[in-house]
């Protein structure tokens, strides 16, 4: 659905203790953070960190995925076919269903269980990455399980613009464009688009993409409207699997299986959005969205399609009480959408259309001036009509329904202290995909629960966030390769609702402003992640790392110089899939990156390197009783951009 604001994390949403840049900002800035009204950093009871503009242009990457790795806890995994974001212990696939990717608020999950397209996203057109770490039930209500990550699109109200060139290792060659006019004081007109190609470090994994977003505001008079289209073109040929042997013989080689193998995915968007000031206290606003999919492929030899449409509104109220100990927000509404999608491959057809409706409230209430309380409520229907010709012949209609409750305290004794507690329910409905490939009846929603205390300090010089929680699921939905394959299934293994299982985790955020011209920040997470019900019970989840974390150093140096250097370390764990941890845990590994960028008043030149001592890793793998298969991680990437801003 598109643009949720609710309960927990309007309020929730807000509580905004970003990154080492925010740390040299006022802490009264006002910010849109995860929902979508503007609130005050820390006055909310969640674990919310911010990726600014400015901390992107100083790491230098040229990928949504090298920027976001190891940052605010987020893991990522690529089998080939793009980034997979993982957050608080799931592994590459069950990510993609339990950490919700927005983008402006609107979603980039698919109905299905492939992975949002990170890459049709272009850095250059983004102001900021919000992300909230944990559930979000009540705000977002399905798949946001681990955590919430928001990307901000720019928005300008005056003339700016801006073009870039990359040019790099593998043959990778890229430009980026984006122009904001100001058309009157009250109309704005964005238009941004990017293309990038290369041949990649493995054999047989050449690719391009391109997209263009374009959008036309107007704001004025307690009013605010806005339309925007987006196209995203993505063509990749795809390596495949390695084994073991393979990896470590030769990481860049293809699966000689793969050899025809590719993936084409064209996506058209349009979006509109209206919100109107009513009273003093109350504003409505609506956004409508919609958007077509179709993917072109052939997977180890075998062609298929998929398409996909998806329409969604989703209204809202938010009213806004000044009281003598502080503001009374409130935010209710409704989510509405109904999607339909079309598989065909050599083996299967499948077709499924599932409607989906939520309603929501939360209140954020003041009791003292330092002392408030969030309190909301969801509860969602959704119903699937699906036809598989080997599981469903005859088509099957399956209704579920969920709720999520949240509470949360948040305490602010002193300026730039801040301490919460936070408990919300969190669930997931089952993608089609999975439905109708099960051995069960059918898939029950997964339910889950997150508990959270948190303690944060944000001075003038430094920023310092630390974490606990826990958090419990129930009939975790998993594809299992052990389990009974369905009634008239093509491979091995089914979809299940898993045992029970539960994940402890600690994170600890430190940013520190050393001075004038250095800066330096370290993030570590900490992960117990195991099944605590059935045959493995006390046994860890398959590729989760129980310890992780990130470093970085950044230094201005000269008048228009800056150097930037971080690692991130990825600790041992078992390949995804090995439930019952009978193989060995694969070696934990550094990734370590660095940048020099020269900046002179419209002129930006930053020389990158990714995976600076050429680590060779896995980004993905799986667990087999034939063999494991692995999907090597990039080797050492040079890349150099020159751009212009205005």
């Amino acid at each position: 659905m598109g643009t949720k604001p609710s309960l927990i994390s309007l309020a929730l949403a807000t509580s905004l203790l970003s990154s080492f840049a925010s740390a040299q900002s006022s802490v009264d800035e006002h910010l849109v953070v995860i929902g979508r009204q503007a609130d005050t950093p820390l006055n909310i009871a969640a674990n919310v960190a911010v990726i600014t503009a400015e901390d992107i242009a100083l790491s230098g990457a040229t990928s949504l995925a090298g920027l976001l790795r190891g940052q605010s806890a987020i893991q990522i995994s690529d089998s080939g076919t793009g980034p997979v974001l993982a957050m608080r212990g799931f592994s590459a696939g069950q990510a993609a269903n339990n950490t919700l990717v927005l983008v402006d608020g609107r979603r980039l999950n698919n109905i299905d269980i492939a992975a949002p397209s990170l890459n049709a996203v272009s850095l250059s057109q983004i102001e900021r990455i919000e992300v909230l770490s944990g559930s979000a039930g009540v705000l977002y209500g399905d798949q946001a399980v681990g955590g919430v990550i928001n990307i901000i699109t720019r928005r300008s109200q005056e003339n700016t613009g801006g073009a870039s060139l990359t040019g790099g290792s593998f043959g990778t060659l890229g430009t980026a464009m984006d122009v904001s006019a100001a058309l009157n004081e009250r109309w704005n007109l964005f238009v941004g688009g990017n293309f990038d190609k290369s041949d990649n470090y493995r054999d047989h994994a050449v690719s391009e993409s391109g997209s263009v977003l374009g959008r036309i505001e107007y704001r004025g008079d307690g009013q605010r409207f806005f339309a925007e289209a987006s196209y995203y073109d993505d063509d990749r040929e795809l390596a495949g699997s390695l084994t073991a042997e393979e990896l470590a013989a030769n990481p860049r080689q293809a699966n000689a299986a793969n050899s025809s193998d590719y993936q084409h995915n064209l996506t058209k968007a349009g979006r509109l959005g209206y919100e109107h000031s009513l009273t003093e206290h109350w504003t409505l606003a609506a956004d409508f969205d919609a958007s077509d999919t179709q993917v072109n492929y052939i997977s180890w030899g075998g062609a298929g399609e998929t398409e996909r449409q998806l329409i969604s509104l989703t209204p809202k109220a938010i009213g806004r009480y000044q009281t003598e100990a502080g503001e009374l927000k409130l935010v209710t509404g409704v989510d509405l959408s109904r999607g339909e999608s079309e598989f065909t491959s050599a083996y299967m057809e499948r077709g499924n259309t599932q409607e989906h409706w939520a309603a929501f409230a939360q209140a954020s209430v003041p009791l003292t001036k330092s002392l408030s309380y969030v309190v909301g409520g969801r509860y969602a229907e959704v119903q699937d009509e699906i036809r598989d010709q080997s599981t469903f012949p005859l088509g099957g209609k399956l209704d579920n329904d969920a709720h999520a409750l949240e509470l949360g305290l948040n305490y602010r004794p002193v300026q730039g202290h801040r301490f919460y507690l936070r408990a919300e329910d969190n669930f997931r409905f089952a993608k089609v995909d999975e439905q109708a490939y099960t051995s069960q009846a059918s898939l029950r929603p997964q339910t889950g629960r997150s508990y959270e205390a948190g303690w944060d300090y944000q001075g003038a010089q430094q920023a310092l966030r630390l974490s606990l929680y826990r958090l419990s699921l129930e009939d975790e939905i998993v594809f299992d390769p052990s389990a009974d394959t369905p009634v008239g299934g093509y491979f091995p293994g089914a979809n299940i609702n898993a045992d029970e299982s539960r994940r402890y985790g600690a994170m600890l955020d430190w940013d520190w402003q050393l001075n004038d011209t250095i800066s330096l920040g370290i993030d570590y997470q900490y992960t117990d992640a195991e099944f605590t019900a059935g045959l493995n019970d006390g046994k860890a989840l398959s590729w989760v790392a129980e310890h992780s974390g990130r470093m970085y150093v950044s230094a201005q140096f000269a008048e228009y110089w800056s150097a930037y250097v971080d690692a991130a370390y990825t600790g041992e764990r078992f390949v995804e899939g090995d439930n019952a941890n009978m193989g060995e845990q694969m070696d934990a590994f550094w990734l370590t990156n660095a940048a020099v960028s020269f900046r002179k008043d419209a002129l930006i030149a930053t020389l990158r390197l990714d995976n600076l001592f050429d680590e060779t890793y896995a980004a993905s793998g799986f667990y087999s009783d034939w063999g494991n298969g692995y999907y090597p991680g990039e080797g050492r990437k040079v890349s150099l951009t020159l751009g212009l801003k205005y």
